[in-house]
């Protein structure tokens, strides 16, 4: 429950505060350069030139953060956000990395701008915040450095870069406590600080933030990872400043801002006008919660305008919530994965044609100081499914956009934190993010990607299983795609995959964290009437008899050959995996698209020689008929009339 904190109300970020708000705040010792509306020298080839510069930028400060971190979830996970800014925080240009994450920076920059204005933002400087009710940041585990670009002495722009830290501090490993009840249970959110001042790090700000870490030599080599990924993109910045001019630059940053803005409204003049809702849920606000929660969309496209409207969203509860800020970088990571891929990735000129109504104190517009660990792959990924399943329905029923309508890919996480002593005594802690390789959803015209990845973080990518062995005393016993985990349709969603670990070389019980929702409904909806994918599923088998199975030189291919007792997680619980236990994993594959039984039967034949599909499903959901592996066509046409004919009788008997 919510309860008035002095000063609390400083960090509730409701909204983007408009251009004119923000330069009536600014004192008058910060001179910005702004782009002069007169400038007419900008020819459309320089333009794309320097366009294309900025987007590369973003994927060298993406190299450059990957290659300076020490942590997999940055190396391995691209688990990490890239931004350019104009000199208020519009954002010009955003990375192929996580979109939800870093569209919210616009949010922190503004904040800046107001509340640290006033004592001097200068060259040099950078900020740090890990505050999810300013922005930059989904939950505390999200920390972004921002970073002013000067030029000529005037506020030019914006760089800044974010990465998920694996421990924060807070009362569980990893940060991620399934039992807290406010933020005060969970690792400390800072509001931006000036971590580096004249370009060196700020000793006494960085001892502040590291001491709350269980891990604080990896924390520390990532932030000087997002300092150096900072670095590249001002030295990019002002490279493209020296070559064509600041004009130039600046004209070019306005123009992107404003064909973002063009494009995405001549999309919308495509759709007819209505409103489409969707609903999203999660089963589990906390231990021992039994209860769902939903995030509910409402999107209203009238001519090139788009309303979301989010109330009828459950209250907040337990740590799945996510601030407004969540929900800000949702909504937009999600119309640029449905409607973006041909629109600039300028989110700042996406907002001008975007309205939001959301009520203060529910899951995804939590209040201050309510528990957000969870926010990312919680509330805020609700809201990412919802706005997407509300835009494919808009989509699939416009000719001009029909080919952008897609499915729901996995809409949730499966997380597993792991923590304890390695068997050099040494302490550890990491994060199993496997589930990066989920399947995607099924489009109008083609199959889902089988393990092709969370669209929301499009350079996202699993991590490698030997580094995870590396870095962790713990045993891959198997990773493999499963069957019958793409929902069903006349184009299948992709399948996914599952996981078995045991802890390896160490004695020593590990403390475990699960967390992930989609156990009991589905996150992965269909679409046009195709099927859901997959539920997920954890298992912990207790006390196995792994060594007896290897002393027989056989690997276990699967729970029932593992012996010891079988024991199904739930959504969100802590718990300790002994020396002997066995930790199992399956997560979401995509939704289908368009009725099972409208397939060509020839595609079901080749799914189950490919085992994506089973026999008994192919039988069962698709109506396909095999004998000895090749497709019975006059078995399958009658029962492909059979299970038509049962359709019909259920939907008299429903009158």
């Amino acid at each position: 429950m919510a309860f008035p904190v002095p000063g609390s109300e400083v960090f509730t970020q409701r909204g983007l505060a408009s251009r004119e708000a923000v330069l009536a705040a600014l004192p008058d010792s910060l001179e910005l350069h702004q782009h002069d509306p007169s400038f007419d020298e900008l020819d459309a080839l320089t333009a794309e030139v320097v366009r294309h510069r900025l987007w590369a930028t973003t994927e060298r400060m993406g190299q450059a953060l990957n290659r300076m971190s020490g942590s997999l979830v940055v190396t391995d996970c691209n688990d990490i956000g890239v931004v350019i800014t104009n000199e208020i925080g519009d954002v010009v240009q955003v990375g192929p990395y996580s979109l939800s994450l870093a569209t919210s920076i616009d949010l922190a920059i503004r904040w800046i701008l107001e509340h640290r204005g006033p004592s001097g933002i200068r060259d040099g400087d950078m900020f740090l915040c890990n505050d999810p009710w300013i922005g930059g940041a989904i939950h505390q585990n999200d920390v972004a450095v921002i970073a002013p670009i000067f030029h000529d002495g005037k506020l030019f722009a914006w760089t800044a870069s974010m990465a998920h830290q694996i421990d924060l501090g807070g009362a569980s490993p990893g940060s991620w406590t399934p039992r807290a009840e406010d933020v005060f249970m969970e690792s400390l959110p800072t509001p931006p600080v000036r971590i580096v001042r004249n370009f060196e790090i700020q000793d006494d700000v960085e001892d502040v933030y590291l001491r709350r870490s269980r891990m604080p030599k990896v924390v520390a080599l990532d932030l000087r990872a997002k300092i150096g990924a900072n670095r590249v993109g001002r030295e990019r910045v002002l490279e493209l400043v020296e070559r064509y001019g600041a004009d130039t630059v600046k004209a070019t940053m306005a123009r992107q801002l404003d064909d973002a803005e063009a494009k995405l409204r001549a999309k919308l003049a495509l759709a007819p006008d209505g409103t489409w809702t969707a609903s999203s849920f999660q089963e589990q606000s906390h231990t021992g919660d039994r209860n769902l929660h939903e995030v509910r969309c409402t999107l209203t496209k009238t001519g090139t305008e788009m309303h979301f409207d989010f109330t009828g969203t459950s209250p907040e509860a337990g740590m799945i919530n996510c601030t407004y800020a969540g929900l800000h970088g949702a909504l937009v990571a999600g119309i640029i994965m449905n409607l973006g891929h041909d629109i600039p990735w300028a989110t700042g000129g996406m907002w001008r044609a975007i309205t939001v109504t959301s009520e203060p104190g529910t899951l995804n517009n939590a209040d201050f100081p309510a528990a957000v660990g969870k926010a990312s792959v919680a509330a805020s990924f609700c809201t990412i499914n919802v706005v997407e399943e509300c835009l494919s329905k808009m989509t699939d029923g416009s000719e001009g956009l029909h080919d952008h309508t897609t499915a729901k890919g996995c809409g949730t996480w499966d997380l597993c934190v792991l923590a304890g002593l390695d068997g050099a005594g040494q302490p550890f802690a990491t994060m199993l993010t496997d589930a990066m390789g989920a399947g995607c959803g099924a489009g109008v015209d083609r199959d889902g990607t089988d393990s092709g990845g969370i669209l929301s973080i499009p350079m996202g990518r699993m991590p490698d299983v030997e580094m995870m062995e590396f870095s962790a005393p713990i045993l891959y016993l198997w990773r493999r795609e499963e069957t019958d985990t793409g929902g069903a349709g006349r184009y299948r969603g992709g399948v996914t995959a599952s996981l078995a670990i045991i802890p390896h070389n160490t004695e020593v019980p590990m403390g475990q964290v699960v967390s992930g929702s989609g156990k009991a409904v589905s996150q992965n909806t269909g679409l046009a009437g195709g099927y859901p994918g997959n539920t997920q599923l954890d298992i912990a088998v207790r006390e196995g008899e792994l060594a007896r199975v290897f002393a027989e030189g056989r690997i276990p291919a699967a729970v029932e050959e593992m012996g010891g007792t079988t024991e199904i997680l739930s959504c969100e619980e802590e718990t300790v995996l002994g020396p002997r236990d066995v930790h199992v994993m399956l997560w979401q594959g995509g939704g289908g698209y368009g009725d099972p039984v409208s397939r060509d039967p020839g595609l079901v034949v080749h799914d189950v020689a490919e085992l994506r599909v089973s026999p008994q499903a192919a039988h069962d959901i698709y109506g396909v008929v095999l004998v000895d592996g090749e497709l019975d066509e006059a078995g399958t046409t009658a029962r492909r009339e059979q299970i038509k004919n049962e359709r019909r009788e259920k939907a008299v008997a429903a009158r």
